[in-house]
Parts: structure tokens; C-alpha cells; sequence
């Protein structure tokens, strides 16, 4: 095999390890996830894991890494008219991110080392949000009074929590998440509270 070819198969190796450790700590969590699986479920022997990767730490950073980069672009580029970027992020996160979020409900009840799960990656993600909306407050669009930091909390909380807790959705509505119905009612609201907050016609 010349050079070009043992590159390309490195790299698909390395592609199968991503895929096989997205779908292990996705679904078990950073703790919970175990290199002897993601090596079982990539079909590759334990020890060329550690060939491609230092440990379970950089697996998961290069994971959501890896993950992040096949979000297509355009569902991180939030509407123009901030009273629209609630409803927008939350048929992203419902329509693409469900996998990931549930996987970061394990952040909540795991202890898990510093600087791990993706952090620097997610956090340009939502720091891009956060100056996002700091940049249509300086163009008059967002009230002078509101923090563009808390604002990104509010609707994170808003676009993620009813998905994510399914049982508590459920025994407040009456609904599913995943129920059509529903879909309608909490994206209705979303955009007449964003209406209200930002003072603009959608």
C-alpha cells in the first residue's frame, strides 16, 4: 500500500472510532461509556484506540468535535429577527441535536474530568450566540437592558428542557414532545414571548 492509500485508511479507521465512541458515550455517557465497547462496535483491536487517540479524554473531545463539524452549517446561523431565533434553535435541537442533547443530561448526575465533553468546541458555539445577540443589540434590536449572555441561557433552557424532559412536558401538557400538537403549541410560544421581549413583528 503506498503512502496516499495508508493515509486514506487511517483515516477512515479513525472515522469508524468517532462514529463507534459518538454512539457509546452518546447513549451511556462519558462514565458510562467503556473503550472496550467503542473498540468492539468500531471493529478494531483496543490498542489502535490509544494509536489514534491519548485516552478516553481526547475521545471524547475529538467525539463532539467530530460531531459538531457534520451539523450543517446553516442550522447554526440564527435568524436575523431575534424574535425568531427561539423557535429556530428549538426545531434545530428537536429535528438534529436530540442524540447530543441526551447525552448531556449525563453532565448533570456524572463527575467527569476538567475540560472534557467537548468543552472548548461547545463553547464557541454558544459563545458565537451570545455575540450573536450582542451584535443585534447594538443595532437597536435587542433591549439595551438585557444581558445577550442570560438572554442565550433563557433560550437555551426554553429549546432544550421540554425534549429533554419528556416525563415533565408530558405531566404539565398532557403531551409528548415528539407529539405534533405539541410541536405547534411550544413553537407558537416561543415566538409570542420572543415577540414580546424583543418589541418586533415577525
Amino acid at each position: 500500500m503506498n503512502i496516499l492509500g495508508k493515509i486514506r485508511d487511517a483515516e477512515r479507521t479513525r472515522k469508524k472510532i468517532l462514529e463507534a465512541a459518538k454512539e457509546d458515550f452518546f447513549e451511556k455517557g462519558y462514565n458510562g461509556a467503556r473503550i472496550e465497547s467503542i473498540a468492539k462496535k468500531a471493529g478494531v483491536n483496543k490498542q489502535l484506540i490509544y494509536h489514534y487517540f491519548k485516552g478516553k479524554e481526547e475521545l471524547i473531545n475529538e467525539t463532539i468535535a467530530d460531531f459538531v463539524s457534520t451539523v450543517p452549517p446553516v442550522n447554526l446561523i440564527l435568524p436575523a429577527n431575534p424574535a425568531q431565533i427561539a423557535s429556530f434553535r428549538y426545531k434545530v435541537n428537536q429535528n438534529h441535536l436530540m442524540d447530543f442533547l441526551k447525552f448531556t443530561a449525563w453532565e448533570a448526575i456524572e463527575k467527569i474530568p476538567p475540560n472534557t465533553n467537548g468543552e472548548d468546541t461547545r463553547k464557541k458555539v454558544l459563545q458565537s450566540y451570545v455575540d450573536d445577540m450582542r451584535s443585534k443589540q447594538e443595532m437597536g434590536l435587542v433591549p439595551e437592558s438585557l444581558d445577550p449572555a442570560l438572554i442565550t441561557l433563557m433560550m437555551s433552557s426554553l429549546t432544550i428542557y421540554p425534549l429533554l424532559y419528556e416525563n415533565v412536558t408530558r405531566l404539565i401538557t398532557g403531551l409528548e414532545p415528539d407529539d405534533p400538537e405539541f410541536q405547534e403549541k411550544w413553537t407558537e410560544f416561543l415566538d409570542e414571548i420572543s415577540k414580546r421581549i424583543f418589541k418586533m413583528d415577525s
